[in-house]
């Protein structure tokens, strides 16, 4: 099973661990892992600013990179549901390229929906104690009805779920939304870290960086230097200090 990796370019500039724990979580549920070194971004930020033509130009190049792989895999809901709900659904809606764009669409994942509901894993190699809780994004929530999966794992991790109040409530991120509307966006960030720290939970996790870099922002400009923000695939992969550069590119295929 020829997987492909579609990193997020968020993920490559900002948290590359995040990467690294997609790709240790991937491989330890038996794929071949196929990573395109030419990617770069969904075109998710020129389709949301209206700059349709750039979008679909970037469209067409992940249609290229991965024409040739079984799945798709990405650790973001909002980029997966670029991909999946609106390349075919609009960008492409009526062109000769939609067919491809469905097919490209009916294979192309969210990382913990696929771990879950595509490859049933029942073990992940992360161990983890205490208690986290646990932001919905919108992205992944309702456009790819990611819920439970990404609980799944971390329970798998040993993790305890301390549920905060209105955790499928916005962030304030929603890409272009939190420089266009700074102030109201400032205001949900600051609600979603009260709810965190009500929940008792050290550790607050997600699934889309954009959201986490967010949050995280904002607790810290709150003084809040101590609670831990991580993506459910870096707790679920555990430690991945034992996975050097030379690991990596061994167990990586690349193609562009």
């Amino acid at each position: 099973m020829k997987v492909g990796l579609f990193v997020t370019c968020l993920v490559d500039l900002a948290r590359p661990s995040i990467g690294f724990a997609t790709l240790k979580l991937l491989q330890d549920a038996g794929c071949e892992v196929i990573y395109p070194d030419t990617q770069t971004c969904c075109g998710q930020p020129g389709y949301n600013s209206g700059a349709r033509e750039v979008s679909r130009e970037l469209a067409l190049k992940v249609l290229k990179e991965f024409r040739d792989c079984d799945y798709v895999v990405a650790p973001s809901g909002s980029c997966t549901g670029q991909i999946k709900v609106h390349y075919p659904n609009d960008l492409f809606r009526g062109a000769p390229e939609q067919r491809d764009f469905e097919a490209l669409a009916a294979k192309t994942f969210e990382l913990s929906d696929f771990l879950i509901n595509v490859l049933n894993v029942q073990t992940v190699p992360g161990k983890f104690e205490g208690a986290v809780t646990y932001h919905d994004s919108c992205s992944g929530l309702r456009e790819l009805s990611v819920k439970m999966q990404p609980r799944y794992l971390l329970q798998m991790a040993g993790a305890e779920i301390a549920e905060m109040a209105d955790c499928e409530k916005c962030c304030g991120f929603g890409g272009t939304f939190s420089i266009k509307l700074g102030e109201i966006s400032t205001r949900m960030a600051e609600n979603k870290c009260a709810n965190i720290r009500s929940s008792g939970a050290s550790t607050i996790v997600g699934g889309d960086l954009g959201c986490l870099l967010n949050i995280e922002g904002r607790l810290r400009r709150e003084g809040d230097m101590t609670t831990q923000v991580k993506h459910f695939a870096e707790i679920a992969a555990g430690d991945l200090s034992s996975l050097d550069g030379s690991e990596r590119n061994a167990n990586t295929n690349e193609h562009g």
